[in-house]
């Protein structure tokens, strides 16, 4: 797998240290979804990236679509509740979260699923994470990125104007309110050259 990817020039250390959450953005997007974003909040996110890249187990999926099987365009692992992750930052990470968003979430985040992108031709269609409660229940699912930025795109749920934002070298974004119900995001390919990207989406307890 290639690991060739264009560091950042702000994140030019080894050390991984996480920034504080005090500075997340919210973006109303309407009909009770938002979005939080903090650009940077894992410093040292390159050399995360390189370590997950080579360590985790990753395995490729294929899948039923529509008269046939394809492969899967991205690699995948999935660490369940009481999993022990592939990095202690990526503990320290959950629990941060969990005790940032307690108040509105009122539970922990538990899951993390990871995704592999390993160039343009990689990707992630339009979807909302809506299996198990996210379907019916107000929740959230937050995403740390590291390697090289992605566009993750998001737009009403049945089409209508997308937003955009370009995620790697640490940065966070959290999907919360109905976001998964009424909002739809993806990764979609791309013909620009691009390096690879690595997400980490954590997750509460059903949420998929």
């Amino acid at each position: 797998m290639s690991t060739q990817f264009q560091a950042s020039l702000f994140d030019q250390t080894d050390r991984l240290e996480l920034g504080s959450l005090a500075g997340v953005e919210r973006t109303e997007l309407g009909s009770g979804a938002w979005i939080d974003v903090l650009p940077g909040w894992l410093t040292g996110a390159d050399a995360l990236f390189e370590q997950l890249a080579t360590e985790v187990p990753w395995r490729a999926e294929r899948r039923k679509m529509y008269d046939q099987v394809v492969d899967v365009p991205r690699l995948l692992c999935f660490y369940g509740a009481g999993d022990p992750l592939p990095h202690p930052v990526l503990d320290e990470a959950r629990d941060a979260l969990t005790a940032h968003y307690a108040a509105e979430l009122g539970e922990p985040f538990t899951t993390a699923g990871l995704c592999y992108y390993r160039d343009g031709r990689d990707s992630v269609a339009w979807h909302g994470d809506r299996i198990g409660r996210g379907a019916r229940e107000n929740t959230m699912v937050a995403i740390l990125s590291v390697g090289t930025p992605r566009d993750l795109l998001l737009r009403p749920a049945g089409g209508g104007s997308a937003i955009r934002r370009p995620l790697g070298h640490g940065d966070l974004i959290v999907m919360g309110g109905t976001c998964q119900r009424t909002w739809e995001h993806c990764v979609p390919k791309t013909t620009r050259a691009t390096g690879p990207r690595i997400s980490i989406q954590f997750r509460p307890h059903g949420v998929r």
